[in-house]
């Protein structure tokens, strides 16, 4: 009796049961869907106020300007001062030619030069000297002038008195003889004035003409001077060595590739966006940077600057689009990002690594506008 008494009772207790546990299911789903609701309206209030702005792309790519080291005169390697990866600093010697060549030419372009030099002294020695004959000669020619002068005065005072007969006509004719003498002296001390004076500029234009091979005898050693200080192939700036193919003994010519310096630290990201991203990029903007090397740190930049064309443009086949056969691509603009980070992190950065890029644009809201406004007046 007491068992059949008490299953109507059992069945109503699972009836409450199974009402009460369908009342929470439903207060479950009706919580989660008022979460994904509200999930939703942030999702989709921060995509317009934010995530519509956002520029992204994984076409980007850590570059740096790296620097090909190749030697300016020729030779034999005779050392090379650095090894694979080591870090150098400007100026730092890298490697170093055979110079006894240069030596010699430089010893010989200094001979040069000091015998230029003799050249002027010499010159220089020759016009003083003239300088002394011309006056030496018109010393001579005041003297000559001096005689005919007296000379004159003779034959002005004897040709009255062998008029009257004072004196004989053969005294005159010697005074007139001597007056004569006196004057062709005269002459010819002027003639050797003039050709003294002359002989000075021949002299001097000399003495120019050895000045001018003195400068040119100069340039030469400095010539010489340069491409011996050139057996030494230095770093023109900081950074690591990297793609290093000179060993010691090999042949190089000017231009040859020995090794490269990449400025790792001083890395910038070159980032292609397609041409539909960039309209309201603008420099300065900020960038968020994911890099490959580092999952899990998030890094920031700004946006540098734009190339000036897109890279079909400077690529080393650009496409030929006047044709029959076009077919419409998207094309990409390449974009310099600045990276701002710390000297920890760069050690990490390197040429070459891939990285995700997001560019927030909203500070070019206002420029839509005006391009709308702009355009609409057009």
């Amino acid at each position: 009796m007491s068992t059949t008494a008490g299953a109507p009772g059992s069945a109503v207790a699972d009836k409450d049961a199974t009402s009460s546990r369908g009342g929470a299911k439903r207060m479950f789903l009706v919580g989660l869907a008022l979460v994904a609701l509200a999930a939703g309206a942030v999702w989709l209030g921060h995509w317009w106020l934010v995530g519509r702005f956002i520029e992204s792309t994984d076409d980007a790519y850590l570059q740096a300007d790296s620097v090909t080291i190749a030697p300016k005169v020729n030779g034999y390697v005779t050392d090379v001062y650095v090894a694979d990866n080591q870090t150098v600093k400007a100026g730092d010697p890298l490697v170093k030619l055979d110079a006894r060549q240069y030596q010699v030419s430089l010893d010989q372009a200094v001979a040069t030069v000091d015998a230029r030099e003799a050249d002027i002294q010499h010159a220089e020695a020759q016009i003083d000297q003239q300088h002394a004959n011309i006056a030496q000669a018109e010393a001579q020619e005041d003297v000559a002038r001096v005689s005919l002068r007296h000379a004159r005065d003779e034959v002005a005072r004897y040709t009255p008195l062998a008029a009257t007969g004072a004196e004989t006509a053969e005294r005159l004719a010697e005074l007139t003889s001597t007056r004569d003498q006196a004057q062709a002296t005269l002459a010819a001390d002027a003639a050797a004035v003039e050709a003294a004076r002359s002989q000075t500029s021949a002299l001097t234009a000399q003495l120019a003409q050895a000045r001018a091979q003195l400068e040119a005898a100069k340039a030469n050693a400095a010539q010489a001077q340069l491409d011996l200080d050139n057996t030494v192939v230095k770093s023109a700036l900081d950074g690591r060595v990297g793609d290093r193919t000179v060993r010691v003994g090999q042949y190089v010519q000017p231009g040859t590739r020995m090794l490269t310096v990449v400025p790792v630290q001083s890395t910038y990201l070159e980032a292609n966006f397609k041409e539909t991203q960039i309209g309201r990029m603008r420099v300065g903007q900020p960038v968020e940077l994911h890099v490959d090397a580092l999952p899990g740190h998030t890094l920031h930049g700004v946006v540098d600057s734009f190339s000036p064309g897109t890279g079909a443009q400077f690529a080393l086949l650009p496409p030929e689009n006047a044709t029959g056969n076009f077919t419409k691509i998207v094309q990409r603009v390449p974009v310099r990002i600045r990276i701002d980070t710390g000297p920890q992190t760069r050690h990490v950065l390197l040429p070459g690594m891939s990285v995700t890029v997001d560019v927030d644009t909203r500070s070019a809201r206002d420029d839509d506008r005006r391009i709308d406004v702009e355009n609409h007046r057009g």
